[in-house]
């Protein structure tokens, strides 16, 4: 059920992420930059080198950060080239397209400033300085994206990481169903971090609120009843969007189906509780209704296996994106030999 298992999720990304790139580099550099006017625009090399354990995740959006600062392609062979096609001779061309086979010319041409040696979802080990990937093209713009870069490519890979850990636990329970995050995730950064779930290989939950229409006890307070409140959104949502409704009990469980709920979240059951009951609702609305149940709630690595039953259809936690680890990479400028 993993979606990288049936697909490249780079095109899952809309377009509006490079956006959000732009105005993250704008943050880091909002007037001068003294640093970059030290170095200046020599071309330069940097190693992207993986230092702690963890996960490759959030290779687009480190891209995209070079993409932006124009570390994109070799400007001697991208000159040579634009020669060439005014037939202007060139005698550096020969030289350089003699020292790159077509699959180098390929790269260079089409954008591609950073070289991945190790594909996204790739597991770093522990205490070593893996090689990851090689960035060129102007120091100073090199370094103008280093934080930015990495800073992403760190939070992503700990989501990443995290995710696919937590995972291993339940499988290893027995839990074949779906293991999901949150939408409690960092303003502004929830596309990244939502990205890193897919490549730990769990679902990433509805993506905001227009996505699924999910009601909590503030709805249904605010509402009058859950039958009420379920009414309402699905008159709103139509056909088209999913109604899901917390729950705190079998009563309220029982209500949201009654009324047509898509999703039933059981919210801090205890885990034998959340066995008892996902048990008796899909054995009493068994032929008649058709919906899923969810269990979430203070779920964690310390006691996510407790709940594990295949009465549950997802349990979702964010545990997997909330406060976790990053992983550690270093962008280091290759000295010339």
């Amino acid at each position: 059920m993993m979606a990288i298992s049936h697909g490249i999720l780079p095109h899952l990304l809309p377009p509006n992420y490079k956006g959000a790139i732009s105005a993250w580099l704008e943050e880091d550099c909002p007037s001068f930059d003294y640093g970059g006017f030290v170095v200046g625009e020599a071309t330069a090399e940097a190693q992207l080198l993986g230092k702690s354990a963890g996960i490759v995740a959030g290779v687009p959006f480190f891209d995209e950060v070079f993409r932006q600062l124009d570390c994109t392609y070799d400007r001697r062979l991208y000159l040579c080239l634009l020669f060439s096609l005014f037939g202007i001779p060139s005698p550096t061309l020969y030289v350089v397209i003699d020292n790159l086979s077509p699959s180098a010319i390929a790269d260079s041409t089409s954008g591609t400033s950073v070289e991945w040696y190790h594909p996204e979802g790739h597991y770093i080990e522990a205490n070593t300085r893996t090689h990851i990937a090689t960035v060129r093209g102007p120091c100073r713009k090199i370094l103008f994206g280093e934080r930015v870069a990495l800073n992403t490519l760190a939070r992503c890979s700990g989501v990443a990481t995290k995710s696919a850990h937590l995972l291993s636990l339940v499988r290893k329970a027995g839990y074949n169903n779906i293991l999901s995050g949150t939408r409690k995730t960092t303003p502004g950064f929830r596309l990244v971090e939502k990205y890193g779930m897919l490549i730990g290989g769990c679902d990433a939950h509805r993506m905001d609120l227009s996505a699924m229409t999910m009601l909590k006890d503030n709805h249904v307070t605010a509402a009058g009843s859950i039958s009420g409140a379920v009414a309402a959104a699905k008159a709103a949502g139509g056909f088209a969007v999913k109604v899901e409704v917390e729950c705190l009990n079998e009563l309220e469980a029982d209500e949201a189906i009654e009324a047509g709920a898509d999703v039933v979240m059981l919210d801090n059951f205890t885990a034998e509780g959340v066995k008892i009951a996902a048990r008796s609702l899909k054995e009493r609305w068994k032929g008649t209704r058709q919906f899923l149940v969810e269990v979430s709630g203070g779920l964690t690595e310390d006691n996510v296996e407790h709940y594990v039953s295949q009465d549950v259809d997802v349990i979702s936690t964010s545990s997997i994106h909330q406060g976790v680890p990053h992983v550690d990479f270093s962008l280091k400028i290759m000295k010339e030999p």
